[in-house]
């Protein structure tokens, strides 16, 4: 039987290294967590704006942040499912 989209979603998503940059839990240091090739792929400045973001998003009580736009656009093909 042929896998669901969610299932292939979870599946691809599985197979991805995503981790913080320090290599620390998220909860402990507020970093935001990316795939491994797209935080090699984020400037020092780039990574520090979206940890900056979810720090100042936890702070207010959210879970779920947005990063900013232009990072997000340069993130977002490596959270691509494949």
């Amino acid at each position: 039987m042929p896998l669901k989209k969610s299932q292939k979603s979870l599946k691809s998503w599985s197979k991805q290294k995503w981790r913080t940059k320090s290599g620390k839990p998220s909860k402990q240091t507020g970093e935001r967590y990316l795939p491994t090739a797209a935080i090699k792929a984020l400037s020092p400045q780039e990574y520090a704006a979206t940890t900056k973001a979810k720090r100042k998003g936890k702070a207010a009580g959210k879970q779920f942040v947005k990063q900013p736009k232009s990072i997000a656009k340069k993130t977002r093909s490596y959270r691509k499912v494949t």
